[in-house]
């Protein structure tokens, strides 16, 4: 019988460590010398970004994680007004954008409704009379999500959130990245990094997610090549980039790995070809799984794994790029 964790290595990449390790060097060289061009010259020479904090998460384990605060300096270049929005830790870019539009932002004292409004070091932006400034630090949690926790920031019906669960994580305001339905387990994503939840949501970057799923019966091979090779939705064409039986043995518990955003993907591809899902848990997202977090618990990412999630985005598109030529 096939190891579970064997079987899924399947679906992750590999890479060699030196070439990965180089790529992160590159990347925090490329960083600071971005972080200059926005950052205050005097607050610039006294940032180490090589400085870290230690937290407990609430499995009791000490994490390091990096902050790296941005100031906007009066002097610097004029920012997008939604970048702006997003770097201040609100939401993600796209929904930055919707709120500007809908008038909910407002630069010194009047109402802009037009995104790529360039914001000066000297303007004041507020959002729900909150003056907003990019000094935010930036906090990243992942969270084993359980059964019966909605993915909202809030909810009318007082029904159980995951905020609920990280309440105590951070004072900052985070958000999810992306959603798991209420009855989908496992991997999700929390920040206040604005650009970094826009790389992971938008559907550009394809960003690789891995879920285990428990059917109701046993599904036919042909089924599942009619997976693989795509089926058509009431939104459209779906294909998963992968999918197999966990095991052999197992019928009815697959392995399928997939790209798509889109809402309760997974259940849709499924419930198409006539069958029930019992059980789905994402094990895996970007580069990002639950081993070692129980159900229900959460840690705040390493410094490593926030510059791998920001490695990845670029060298997929950078690849993607190249294959385009």
């Amino acid at each position: 019988m096939p190891n579970k964790n064997e079987f899924f290595k399947q679906f992750e990449s590999k890479k060699k460590a030196g070439t990965i390790k180089e790529s992160f060097k590159k990347e925090k060289r490329n960083y600071k010398k971005k972080l200059n061009e926005f950052v205050a010259p005097s607050k610039a020479k006294n940032l180490d970004l090589n400085k870290s904090e230690s937290f407990k998460d609430n499995n009791d384990r000490t994490i390091k994680n990096t902050i790296a605060p941005r100031v906007i300096n009066e002097s610097a270049e004029p920012m997008p007004l939604n970048k702006f929005v997003a770097h201040a830790g609100i939401c993600g870019r796209r929904e930055a954008a919707q709120l500007v539009k809908d008038g909910l932002i407002i630069v010194n004292a009047n109402v802009v409704k037009e995104p790529g409004y360039k914001v000066q070091g000297t303007d004041k932006v507020y959002y729900k009379g909150k003056l907003l400034n990019v000094k935010e630090e930036f906090v990243y949690i992942l969270l084993n999500k359980p059964k019966d926790y909605i993915t909202t920031m809030a909810d009318t019906h007082n029904r159980k959130t995951v905020l609920d669960i990280i309440k105590n994580a951070t004072p900052h305001r985070v958000f999810p990245v992306g959603r798991l339905d209420r009855n989908t387990t496992g991997v999700l994503l929390f920040t206040n990094d604005g650009e970094l939840t826009q790389k992971l949501t938008h559907p550009s970057f394809e960003v690789k997610k891995i879920y285990e799923v428990v059917l109701d019966k046993p599904v036919a091979k042909k089924d599942l090549e009619t997976i693989a090779n795509g089926i058509e939705l009431e939104d459209g064409f779906i294909q998963a980039d992968s999918v197999a039986f966990i095991d052999p043995t197992k019928k009815n518990t697959i392995g399928i790995e997939i790209h798509s955003g889109k809402n309760r993907i997974v259940r849709r591809i499924f419930e198409k070809l006539g069958y029930d899902v019992r059980y789905l848990d994402r094990v895996l997202f970007a580069n990002l799984t639950k081993k070692n977090v129980e159900r229900g618990k959460w840690r705040y990412l390493s410094e490593k794994e926030v510059r791998s999630l920001k490695f990845l985005n670029k060298s997929f598109l950078r690849n993607k790029k190249n294959n385009e030529k």
